[in-house]
């Protein structure tokens, strides 16, 4: 059918264009998705999308075409713990491991999902590589207190092709959106996300309490997840789509987080991950408090739904 009269809609410009409805937005980017349009009309799509910006019911949309195609993980024992990682380190090392792992020695099961958007960055995943922790073939069952991580093409290779059209046009797209609030997971979940800019606030609250999510939304680091260690930033939770503030801004800023490395590689980023885990250094406030946020949203969950 093409997606040429959607484009008409949301090309117009800044001023011009015009936003979908949620069904609109659905039936546009399922046919994305599926490969079932040329490659001129995904980039005029994500061009568009770009200038315009995403809606909260759009961004419904995309992740209601998203969740009906994705290969799910069952449900697990405990709610499932979701980290994106698309970012990877780019002037801080990547401490969404170190987040991970930390949850699961909580007892949480957890998983993490990426894939390289981003050239020469280091990646959450090559860290847990390095920690011995191998990426899944597959989504499987996750024990409470693991640490799962998969490439984004083992969950819908059409969203992994779409978020790899930035490598030729420089620019995001909605499926580097998309892929931060989904949710790959068959039963309960915690989906942890960020923003950088705080303009995107609103529409991202917006989109958890329309799609009743459950999940945390912070300001992030450098676009991955976890909390900046020298900061306290402020914390939104969501359960079912009821939204509350979990921790108000701080004003401030640390200066120096003990034995945080300045290098940026795997093998620096490891050895201090081990450290941490270890005792031998201490977790990061701000990472601590997060970790927290994240355990009552899981507990809040499992209560909440209960009949």
């Amino acid at each position: 059918m093409g997606i040429s009269q959607y484009i008409k809609e949301i090309g117009r410009g800044a001023r011009g264009a015009k936003p979908l409805t949620r069904a609109q937005a659905a039936d546009l980017f399922g046919q994305v998705l599926d490969g079932a349009v040329t490659d001129l009309e995904v980039g005029a799509f994500c061009l568009a999308m770009r200038i315009k910006g995403e809606t909260a019911e759009e961004m419904c949309g995309f992740l209601d075409a998203t969740h009906q195609r994705l290969t799910r993980f069952p449900a697990s024992e405990r709610p499932l713990v979701v980290l994106p990682s698309y970012n990877g380190a780019r002037r801080l090392p990547v401490l969404t491991p170190l987040l991970a792992l930390l949850l699961a020695r909580a007892g949480l099961p957890v998983l993490l999902h990426g894939m390289r958007t981003e050239a020469r960055r280091v990646l959450a995943c090559d860290v847990l590589d390095a920690l011995g922790i191998p990426a899944l073939d597959a989504p499987e069952r996750i024990a409470a207190g693991a640490v799962c991580h998969i490439h984004t093409r083992q969950l819908h290779g059409g969203l992994a092709r779409l978020l790899a059209v930035r490598e030729v046009v420089g620019l995001r797209n909605p499926g580097h959106s998309t892929v931060k609030l989904m949710n790959p997971c068959a039963g309960p979940a915690v989906v942890v996300s960020s923003y950088t800019h705080p303009e995107y606030f609103g529409m991202l609250q917006a989109t958890f309490c329309l799609l009743g999510m459950t999940a945390l939304l912070s300001r992030g680091l450098e676009g991955e997840v976890v909390a900046d260690p020298r900061r306290s930033a402020r914390s939104d939770g969501f359960v079912h789509g009821v939204h509350g503030v979990l921790q108000a801004q701080q004003p401030g800023t640390t200066n120096e987080v003990p034995g945080l490395p300045t290098a940026l590689d795997v093998a620096s980023t490891a050895t201090y991950t081990r450290r941490v885990l270890a005792g031998e250094l201490p977790v990061p406030p701000a990472i601590g408090r997060q970790v927290e946020h994240i355990l009552q949203l899981a507990d809040r969950t499992v209560v909440e739904t209960l009949p």
